[in-house]
C-alpha cells in the first residue's frame, strides 16, 4: 500500500491533491464539493478542513471505493449513507465524503445527488495546481437549506466577498 496521507485528524491541501491525483490515474473524473472546493475557487486555504467531499459519476464508485479501501479506508456508518452518499474513514482520521449522480443523455440527473450540469463547471486552485470542483454559484446555493454550522459562515462570506454575491438571508 502506498501511503499518501498524513496521520492528521484534517485533511490537508497534500491529502487531497495526492487523492485527486490518484483517481486521476485511474481515469476517475471528481469534481470537489464543500468545504475544499471553497476554497480551491477562492484560490486559497482559508480554513482547516475535516474532510474532503468529492461529487463523481455513479458508474465510478465502486472503482473509487476499491482505491480508497486499498489506501486503508472503510465505510463510516452514518443515519443518511446510501448508495449515492456515503463517507469512507481512514484510520488517520481522514473522511472522504462521497457523492455520486447519474445524467442521462439529455444531461438530467436522474439518480444519485442531484447535481444540476451546470454546478460541474468549476475550476480552482489548491497550492497552485488546478483542479475540478463545484461552480462558485452552485457552491453558495449549496450552502443554504440545512442547519448551519460555524464553518458555513466562513465559506458563505468568503464566496460573496470574493465573487460578489448578495449575503443569503440565512446568513445575515
Amino acid at each position: 500500500m502506498t501511503e499518501f496521507f498524513c496521520i492528521s485528524p484534517n485533511m490537508p491541501a497534500q491529502a487531497v491533491l495526492n487523492l485527486i491525483q490518484l483517481f486521476q490515474s485511474h481515469g476517475i473524473q471528481v469534481w470537489i464539493d464543500g468545504g475544499w472546493a471553497v476554497d480551491a475557487v477562492l484560490g486559497r486555504e482559508t480554513r482547516p478542513h475535516e474532510d474532503l467531499d468529492l461529487a463523481l459519476a455513479h458508474a465510478d464508485v465502486p472503482q473509487l471505493r476499491q482505491i480508497l479501501e486499498n489506501q486503508g479506508f472503510t465505510d463510516l456508518p452514518r443515519d443518511d449513507t446510501r448508495d449515492c452518499n456515503f463517507v469512507l474513514a481512514h484510520t488517520n482520521g481522514q473522511q472522504v465524503d462521497i457523492h455520486s449522480f447519474t445524467f442521462d443523455a439529455d444531461g438530467h440527473c436522474i439518480f444519485g445527488v442531484p447535481y444540476p450540469a451546470a454546478s460541474l463547471t468549476g475550476k480552482g486552485q489548491i497550492t497552485g495546481v488546478e483542479v475540478d470542483c463545484i461552480a462558485p454559484e452552485w457552491l453558495l446555493k449549496f450552502k443554504t437549506g440545512y442547519t448551519l454550522r460555524a464553518k458555513d459562515f466562513t465559506d458563505v462570506n468568503a464566496l460573496c466577498e470574493h465573487f460578489g454575491f448578495e449575503l443569503p438571508p440565512e446568513y445575515r
